[in-house]
């Protein structure tokens, strides 16, 4: 695997450089295990991300997952399990995409 070009906050320099085994370097970095459910939300971001050319915050990221997976993964306390906490950063890190510009 080619060396990690990160941010100072881990998020990849160019978009170019993800792929899954650099989403899971990310995760080890997040004390994080990729599950099916993870990837499952990793790569609908993606696609998100394909479509509207931005990272989502929190909200429209619920709202994205649960039209798209479904109300019971659209949800902010199943991707709050999944992501520490910060799903829409977290998420958005481990996919390759840059931060959500309204997240703190």
């Amino acid at each position: 695997m080619k060396a990690l070009n990160v941010d100072q906050e881990g998020y990849l320099l160019d978009l170019e450089d993800w792929s899954p085994e650099i989403a899971e370097e990310l995760a080890r970095r997040e004390s994080i295990s990729l599950t099916p459910e993870h990837w499952e939300i990793l790569n609908a971001l993606r696609r998100f991300y394909a479509e509207f050319q931005l990272s989502p915050a929190n909200r429209p990221l619920i709202r994205y997952i649960a039209q798209t997976l479904g109300p019971e993964k659209g949800n902010s306390l199943h991707l709050n399990l999944l992501f520490k906490g910060s799903p829409a950063k977290l998420a958005a890190k481990l996919a390759g995409l840059p931060k959500p510009t309204n997240c703190l």
